[in-house]
């Protein structure tokens, strides 16, 4: 199977783990030998929940990064090399956790179980390594873009800012869009929230707390980078218009893009004459940005490329960010780190 039939395919669990297509190969990825399996205290139920670990041996203050598995994966399968990688060559902490698994049942999918294992886990990094406070990030790709949306809406005040590539804005959307194309994740969205939309209001209750639509708003004030790709949507389960609302949720009024040209783009996977603009941006050099807003201390980038993440986008911005500072969009390639190289094979 080529990489992009699992794209079209929807396949978020490995489709979502490619950090470039350009750069996949017959190798197994595999996380790096430093970073270590263990257990923490989660705060929602008392019980121990696993996640991976690393810190930098010279304990000095290290940012933590908070990086979050996809939508149909657990916390080791498939690795996501490439924070770990960026972590250990920066000496930054790194925490990879599990909050309950796939979203295939009730206490995943944005459950206040799995949001209490998240806060928890940084707890837990705090408390074992020399955390840095001012500089606390969250990551992560579809399902974990998704996971960073709501958790920058649900405790805005612990971080420093967050980078979501290709995420879910609003679950009753998606659910809409799944049901007719994608079936497989309209039903794991049924068994997360108890039921299709409408069944009852309990289980629309469901759709709307565990969306970050319910929680993302021009209030919350921390630096967010929200990215997308043209063809998500046609060659990969999430459309644009989930990283688009979710921008416009985030900035001010002035700054929103009209649902007119959300639903062009959505559609067409073009950017509208209108709204075509040149953005010379080395960071994105093997996805090149093709549309880019931003409104304070959020960013939208809509990129060459699919249902994916560009780590070296994502980090480089992340470090040059610290709490309760505006948002430093001023981000040069990173040559010290080589994530473009990382071997990665889509699997089912």
């Amino acid at each position: 199977m080529t990489i992009e039939q699992l794209l079209v395919a929807g396949l978020l669990c490995s489709a979502a783990l490619l950090m470039s297509t350009a750069f996949v190969s017959a190798s197994e990825p595999a996380w790096p030998s430093e970073v270590k399996q263990v257990k923490y205290l989660s705060a929602a139920d008392n019980t121990m929940q696993p996640t991976l670990f690393y810190k930098p041996e010279s304990g000095k203050p290290a940012p933590l990064l908070v990086a979050l598995h996809t939508w149909s994966c657990d916390y080791m399968n498939p690795p996501e090399p490439a924070y770990a990688n960026w972590c250990i060559a920066k000496g930054w902490v790194f925490v990879h956790p599990n909050f309950r698994g796939p979203n295939n049942n009730p206490h995943a999918c944005g459950s206040e179980l799995a949001v209490q294992d998240i806060l928890s886990v940084v707890d837990y990094a705090r408390k074992n390594a020399n955390v840095d406070p001012e500089r606390i990030y969250l990551v992560g790709v579809s399902g974990g873009g998704y996971m960073t949306m709501l958790m920058a809406g649900r405790a805005p005040h612990l971080w420093a800012a967050a980078s979501a590539w290709c995420g879910l804005y609003d679950l009753n959307d998606w659910y809409d869009v799944t049901k007719v194309r994608n079936p497989h994740y309209a039903g794991m969205i049924v068994q997360c929230c108890g039921g299709a939309p409408g069944s009852s209001a309990d289980v629309d209750e469901q759709y709307r707390i565990r969306s970050p639509s319910a929680w993302l708003s021009k209030d919350v004030d921390l630096p967010t980078d929200i990215n997308t790709g043209i063809k998500d949507g046609h060659q990969g389960s999430v459309p644009n218009s989930q990283s688009l609302d979710a921008f416009n949720a985030l900035a001010a009024q002035a700054d929103r893009l009209d649902v007119a040209d959300i639903e062009y783009i959505t559609k067409n996977a073009t950017i509208p004459a209108s709204l075509t603009a040149a953005v010379d941006d080395p960071v994105y050099a093997r996805a090149p940005v093709l549309f880019r807003r931003i409104s304070g201390n959020v960013r939208v980038s809509v990129f060459n490329g699919g249902h994916e993440i560009l780590p070296e986008a994502a980090l480089a911005w992340l470090e040059l960010q610290h709490k309760s500072q505006p948002a430093n969009w001023d981000v040069k390639p990173d040559t010290s780190v080589d994530l473009n190289g990382i071997s990665t094979k889509a699997s089912k």
